[in-house]
């Protein structure tokens, strides 16, 4: 049964006495303390990976978020398919400054490589469908609008994918293929 480090501590902190006495090498106290912790330490990575492959996710609806923060009323598909146009090219300002500061002959930095690689990245997923909170509807909008900014809360809005011929079809949470 897989327990915390900090309750395997504990039972045999309370088994010796509540003495800081040292364990043996290979005793099975010692065993356990060491497979707690691998345990421990395995699930810290685990959630910081999972994290870390959520988190454009969650910058992508903050920015649509903040895009609509003034709006009143529900955008049209139009509207809709203008903001990711936006958010496509939101780094178009820095990587012509990048370009501008690369001297001729030299090949590209490194930033302008990850700049047009997530641009074209997101143009393809563009054609197929790109993933954004559905702000067609009033009651999404305001509880975009109120969203915490947190992947747990992200659950509760509604999601489309917008096609680049004008097609909006409605997805899922999280987002998975074409959902």
């Amino acid at each position: 049964m897989a327990r915390a480090l900090h309750k395997v501590q504990k039972e045999i902190s309370k088994k010796r006495g509540g003495k800081p006495t040292a364990l043996h090498e290979n005793s099975r106290d010692a065993r356990r303390l060491r497979q707690a912790g691998a345990r421990e330490d395995k699930l810290a990575r685990v959630m910081t990976l999972a994290q870390k492959s959520n988190q454009h996710y969650v910058e992508r609806v903050v920015w649509f978020r903040d895009a609509t923060a003034d709006a009143k009323s529900p955008s049209s598909d139009a509207d809709l398919q203008e903001l990711v146009e936006q958010f496509i090219g939101r780094e178009n300002e820095e990587l012509a400054e990048l370009k501008a500061a690369q001297r001729p002959g030299r090949s590209r930095s490194k930033a302008e490589d990850r700049i047009l690689d997530r641009i074209d990245a997101e143009q393809k997923e563009h054609k197929s469908g790109f993933w954004v909170p559905d702000l067609r509807d009033t009651d999404s909008l305001e509880k975009l609008q109120r969203w915490g900014g947190q992947w747990d809360g992200m659950n509760t809005l509604k999601y489309v994918r917008v096609h680049k011929d004008a097609d909006i079809k409605p997805s899922s949470f999280p987002p998975k293929g074409l959902s």
